[in-house]
């Protein structure tokens, strides 16, 4: 049950970013106050969101390349899961991984779409 939850959880937290993500590319260049639209992170925040996702998305494909993950998050201890031994919790964290790479690649393409807009 825990499981479908936490599952169920990451499902509607991609689905508001999404949306957020579309609702910010919808808006036009100025508002009415005569703001600029800004994107979901600044320069240095994009900066730091390309490096960390590049960060899980090599550890995701070493992960796959291995058959092994580090766990994800300070309750485990730096436990590492193996496909062959730990195969639900291998593929929990290889789901997460996989989904901080595509949340942070969103913000990041919303973002330079915003930027570079005419």
């Amino acid at each position: 049950m825990r499981t479908a939850l936490y599952y169920t959880l990451m499902l509607l937290l991609g689905f508001a970013w999404y949306r957020l993500g579309q609702n910010l590319l919808r808006k036009r260049r100025w508002d009415e106050s005569g703001n600029r639209t800004e994107g979901v992170v600044g320069p240095a925040g994009l900066l730091l969101c390309a490096g960390v996702a590049c960060y899980l998305l090599f550890a995701f494909l070493r992960a796959l390349v291995r058959g092994e993950v580090p766990c994800v998050g300070k309750a485990c201890k730096m436990q590492i899961y193996t496909l062959a031994a730990n195969a639900g919790e291998y593929w929990a964290n290889m789901f997460f991984l996989a989904w901080m790479v595509f949340g942070l690649s969103y913000a990041m393409y919303v973002t330079l779409k915003i930027w570079f807009r005419a």
